[in-house]
């Protein structure tokens, strides 16, 4: 059992904006039904992250345990919209930890059509790999849209591992999630030519107006 302690401010803040994004994604898609996890940002080399079936934390003075739900330090230097399907792919798991449903196999690696079901339904766009199942992992255009709604795009939360990859998570034995990264984040950079205002966007054609010097961004990337 371990016990939470945050203590470098860089992990502090990125785990904020994690939790603040679970909260939303929780209300949006699961009506509040999930009960919260401990989210840590750990390095998982060649994974995007896990969830645990155990309840491996205590909070406090309490005794509360909780699961825990780690994202890869080294998969934060991507879209917001890949770190969300990230996100909400392992709360996916949540769910049905919590639901009774078995949605992997082989460990923790394999992803049954179960788990397909249940992601689609939360505006996930989900692939076969015949290594680790129906795990891989995009935002849908209506995940998109529901970001943007909330002004995520402007959120950064990146620690550079040399790792880059596309909205799938985790690892195997105790955890829960999705296998091996092997895809890039789909997003481009636009920039305000007068004052570099910087947004992400994950379509082309796009024409955005920066209000404050009425300039049109234009892509760099």
């Amino acid at each position: 059992m371990r016990t939470l302690s945050l203590s470098i401010p860089w992990l502090r803040r990125q785990t904020s904006y994690l939790e603040k994004m679970f909260r939303t994604l929780n209300a949006h898609y699961f009506n509040n039904i999930i009960e919260e996890p401990i989210i840590t940002i750990q390095s998982t080399p060649r994974a995007y992250g896990h969830v645990t079936v155990a309840k491996a934390w205590t909070r406090g003075q309490t005794g509360e345990t909780r699961r825990e739900l780690n994202i890869g330090a080294g998969t934060l230097d991507r879209s917001i919209e890949n770190v969300t399907a990230t996100l909400l792919h392992e709360m996916v798991h949540l769910y049905n930890l919590q639901i009774g449903v078995q949605d992997t196999s082989r460990g923790g690696t394999y992803h049954n059509k179960r788990f397909k079901e249940a992601a689609e339904k939360v505006d996930l766009h989900i692939s076969y790999d015949s290594r680790i199942g129906w795990s891989l992992t995009e935002p849908t255009e209506a995940l998109i849209d529901f970001i943007i709604s909330q002004g995520w795009e402007d959120i950064r939360m990146s620690r550079n591992e040399g790792f880059s990859a596309s909205g799938i998570g985790g690892k195997g034995g105790s955890t829960t999630g999705t296998g091996t990264a092997t895809k890039k984040g789909n997003s481009r950079k636009m920039v305000c030519p007068c004052c570099r205002l910087t947004v992400r966007a994950t379509r082309d054609n796009l024409r955005i107006l920066c209000v404050d010097c009425n300039e049109q961004l234009v892509y760099t990337e």
